[in-house]
């Protein structure tokens, strides 16, 4: 889990700056847009069938 410490005279668009990239290091955007979408049980079994044979 990704988390940022805001100080005491710190503002919030200087603690988001610092968010951003934390997050985008972690993984946590590609895991987003990996499971945006209901995927059918159908898409679900060829999709694991494909990365098998990779």
């Amino acid at each position: 889990m990704t988390q940022i410490i805001v100080g005491e005279s710190e503002g919030i668009e200087s603690a988001l700056c610092r968010f951003k990239p934390e997050v985008s290091k972690a993984g946590i955007f590609v895991d987003i847009r990996k499971h945006r979408h209901f995927e059918t049980p159908l898409q679900k079994c060829k999709r694991k069938a494909i990365a098998k044979h990779k």
